[in-house]
């Protein structure tokens, strides 16, 4: 039941992270003070306390298929100090066998070459996940050069979540599936919706401020961030700069709202679940959201609007399983490797209300039970055709929480789209 993450400021918002560390080991990983007889593998990660549970439960299910291979798992308590702490454990070569790595911190570990290659690991006959089982646009910068680093656990496309209580109070009679579901989900419609929202004393949209809002955003409106050669580009393409120009407008008016930046007591999640939004840009962890609020009929989900009504690719976050490159139990951590990230391992960990969505094909069963939400499919269609935040910007570590804090200028008013872009690509050249 793995949840993506992005930044330290985006998960603290969505969800506390655990604060109990399971009684599990402590000690070092299987390459250096933890065991290393080539059958005990010590693994990583954050999460929340049903997060680690569900963890628990597929080491005990995999621990019963090979009896002959120890599995322990090294909880940290908080994303924000996760990183840190792996790093710290990786130079002292007293790392973990297996572990996670955020979104926002591949490239940093890919370039630091303390990751095993995986690549012909994963076209090996051991293998329960080949490169081609996984949805291409999710690696990200855990591709370099065609070699892979890392495979993403699962993936969460950012939605938009809907509010139809809301919507009618404003007005709206439209369904925005039903619109996107006939190709008439446009970007004119949804501006429209924000304005009688607004108009109607609501919020329109909710949005936190990171690199899948303004580069959806920006892909969703026919703009164009980054080249093909990994260049940015936003600066010099007037679709893009009037695209993110209108994105600002609407931030800085308050018919778009920065979610970072609400109020303690009154964050986004409460926001939403009064009825006082129509929209909010999320994963599928909000279903625990709305469940919780007892409230679940009310809401829907759809994809980020177009100028034409069709799809588009959009940014879906991730979180990425890794080998150490140094650990002294290769095999065996490859076998819990492979069966985490397989088909059959997302289903045991997503399955019965998962807050994520497959990574791998062969296991889409579990977004689809329960037909919650009613347009399910969507998250979907939109990992099928997302994208992993842009290698160029990945790579290099703090410069997407940089450019994040650039783009929070032209919401704020204190700057245009032209200025903000052209600060971003500075920050960007300057960082090569």
């Amino acid at each position: 039941m793995a949840r993506f993450t992005t930044t330290t400021r985006r998960i603290g918002a969505i969800a506390a992270v655990a604060a109990v560390v399971f009684g599990v080991t402590a000690c070092s990983g299987g390459n250096a003070g933890g065991a290393s007889d080539g059958k005990t593998v010590v693994w990583s990660t954050w999460g929340t306390p049903e997060e680690l549970t569900r963890y628990e439960e597929f080491n005990k299910e995999f621990m019963e298929r090979h009896p002959d291979i120890t599995v322990k798992l090294q909880p940290v308590a908080g994303y924000g100090d996760y990183h840190s702490k792996l790093l710290a454990q990786l130079t002292s070569r007293t790392a973990p066998d297996v572990f996670y790595i955020g979104d926002d911190k591949i490239g940093q570990f890919v370039s630091s070459d303390v990751l095993m290659p995986l690549t012909d690991l994963m076209n090996s006959a051991d293998s329960k996940t080949k490169p081609d089982d996984f949805f291409p646009g999710l690696f990200g910068a855990a591709e370099r050069d065609g070699e892979y680093y890392a495979a993403p656990n699962d993936s969460n496309p950012d939605v938009l979540w809907y509010d139809k209580e809301a919507l009618r109070a404003a007005g709206i009679t439209e369904d925005p599936a039903e619109l996107a579901a006939a190709d008439k989900w446009t970007t004119e419609t949804f501006l429209a919706m924000n304005d009688k929202l607004k108009a109607a004393g609501l919020t329109g949209s909710m949005f936190w401020n990171y690199w899948a809002t303004h580069y959806s955003w920006i892909s969703a409106q026919g703009g164009t961030a980054f080249d093909d050669s990994g260049a940015f580009v936003a600066n010099s393409d007037k679709k893009t700069v009037d695209a993110v120009q209108t994105l600002g407008d609407y931030f800085q008016d308050g018919r778009f709202v920065v979610a970072d930046t609400l109020p303690e007591g009154a964050g986004a999640d409460s926001v939403f679940v009064s009825h006082k939004s129509g929209f909010f840009v999320q994963g599928r962890y909000t279903i625990g959201t709305v469940k919780s609020a007892g409230d679940t009929e009310a809401y829907d989900i759809v994809r980020w609007p177009t100028p034409d009504g069709k799809a588009a690719p959009t940014g879906v976050a991730v979180s990425y399983l890794a080998i150490n490159k140094a650990t002294k139990n290769k095999d065996a951590a490859f076998t819990f490797w492979t069966e985490f990230l397989s088909a059959e391992g997302q289903v045991f960990r997503l399955q019965g209300g998962g807050n994520a969505v497959p990574s791998i094909k062969g296991a889409d069963e579990v977004v689809l039970e329960g037909d919650y939400p009613a347009h399910a499919q969507t998250f979907l269609d939109m990992r099928d055709i997302g994208f992993e935040d842009y290698p160029t910007e990945a790579t290099v570590p703090g410069l997407s929480t940089e450019v994040s804090d650039i783009f929070l200028k032209l919401y704020q008013g204190k700057q245009s789209a032209q200025e903000t872009l052209d600060e971003v690509a500075a920050k960007v050249e300057a960082a090569k």
